[in-house]
């Protein structure tokens, strides 16, 4: 099981970590856990997620709890489902992982994250404890709960719709790539009547990805999305992972927009109808995001990288809104979960309410240049982090902080080094004001990371 319950959720290989018993088992220690009388279940369109959601399903009914399956969904439609039925849920998916992978993702009513440090744990000890000796811990009651089925694709996009209005834009070609995963389920719907002229790539439902990966963080994955764009003359891109809960955009050159960007354009939005407000955002995400946050009377609230961080800060703080580098956004009138579809809509909003291009519109947010993440084998993640800083602590004008990893900053430059929790690997960012300087001091740093270790 420590190779199954990840610190955010499941992700393990089907059948050989992952399969129906140990997912019943799950679904019962889920239902202790929370100590819910009904949840919901929905599932991508993995060749096992069916088969391991009924098996879940199963061990919760046996538990007593009634279990409202949503059948085929996006992550954000569970979320969506978790809040509007005021239900725990589980999503059966392994977002952009290959296709022998499947997982779960947990939530407790209204959305509500379950992380290691918010029930993840627990149910992983209960679980494991039921497959040691099954039949002993997960015992299920005399009065099992009931299974039924609810479809509320609709449902949810109507809600989304109530939340960013698309009608009166103008009109918008856009090609949307679906990559075999769930947002060829979901866009339909919720971009039907709208003034779009929707080109479609890959929106067939299949687990095995026969196109590519559904993973459009990897730059391979948007050649074929950049190619139609420019093709199609169309007005923007968008490219959605295998649970569609993540949605990149590619403005109409082809060319990516930076997830940091997007962030700061959509913090804008909420700010102006939520004058002083809270906006998170991620440690690596550029420092314009925070600029613009401050520029535009909000308030910018920095955290770790990582869903149930950035959830929990929205709660302590009231946020409206926030952002991460790796194309999750979370909205305090979605339930605080993160949905990729919400930002698409206000991305087409905003480009749809005037006159100019993606490109031109989007420059205005993107002040710094990025190296993207960099990651290094190491055998002593601590060892060549403390070399680092010995490296930069003397300098004048630098500051160093330990929130998540170690970031070193500097006038107009900074960089992020922090450990992978799972490879021994570090993971490097880094942003300054010239791609010469990014450069330069990648390579300073990677010089001392990779260099011989004693």
């Amino acid at each position: 099981m420590k190779h199954v319950v990840k610190a955010y959720d499941i992700r393990a290989l089907v059948p050989e970590q992952l399969d129906e018993t140990i997912a019943a088992a799950l679904g019962a220690a889920f239902v202790r856990v929370t100590g819910a009388e009904a949840i919901t279940i929905g599932w991508d369109m993995r060749p096992s997620s069916p088969t391991l959601a009924d098996a879940f399903a199963r061990g919760a009914a046996g538990q007593g709890a009634d279990v409202v399956k949503i059948g085929l969904a996006s992550t954000d439609e569970l979320y969506f489902a978790s809040g509007h039925l005021d239900l725990p849920g589980a999503m059966f998916t392994a977002s952009h992982n290959p296709a022998r992978y499947n997982g779960i993702k947990m939530c407790r009513a209204g959305a509500a994250p379950v992380g290691q440090d918010t029930g993840l744990e627990e149910v992983r000890e209960l679980a494991a404890r039921e497959l040691a000796a099954p039949g002993t811990v997960l015992v299920p009651v005399e009065k099992q709960g009931s299974v039924s089925e609810r479809d509320l694709l609709t449902a949810y996009a109507a809600h989304l719709r109530t939340l960013v209005d698309l009608s009166e834009i103008r009109p918008l070609k856009v090609v949307v790539d679906a990559a075999n995963g769930m947002g060829g389920h979901t866009v339909p719907t919720v971009f039907h009547g709208l003034p779009l002229d929707l080109v479609p790539m890959y929106f067939e439902l299949d687990g095995t990805f026969p196109n590519h990966e559904a993973n459009p963080l990897d730059p391979k994955n948007l050649v074929d999305l950049q190619a139609k764009v420019r093709e199609t003359g169309a007005d923007l891109g968008l490219a959605f992972d295998g649970d569609a809960d993540r949605c990149f955009i590619v403005d109409e050159r082809g060319e990516p927009v930076s997830p940091s960007a997007i962030t700061a354009l959509v913090a804008v939005r909420e700010l102006a109808k939520h004058p002083g407000a809270t906006v998170i955002h991620n440690l690596i995400t550029s420092q314009a995001v925070p600029e613009i946050v401050r520029e535009h009377g909000g308030v910018p609230v920095r955290t770790r990288v990582g869903h149930s961080f950035i959830k929990q800060e929205m709660a302590n703080t009231g946020a409206v809104f926030g952002g991460e580098h790796s194309a999750h956004y979370y909205f305090a009138d979605f339930w605080k979960a993160d949905t990729g579809m919400l930002a698409a809509m206000h991305v087409l909003a905003a480009l749809g309410d005037q006159d100019r291009p993606l490109s031109e519109l989007t420059s205005a947010f993107e002040r710094y240049h990025a190296s993207g993440e960099i990651n290094s084998q190491v055998a002593d993640q601590t060892g060549r982090t403390a070399a680092v800083r010995a490296a930069f602590a003397d300098r004048p004008g630098v500051s160093i902080d330990d929130l998540d990893g170690m970031t070193v900053a500097g006038e107009g430059w900074w960089f992020n080094l922090r450990p992978s929790n799972t490879e021994p690997l570090l993971r490097l960012n880094v942003e300054a004001r010239s791609t010469d300087e990014v450069a330069a001091l990648r390579d300073e740093v990677l010089a001392v990371v990779r260099s011989p270790e004693a």
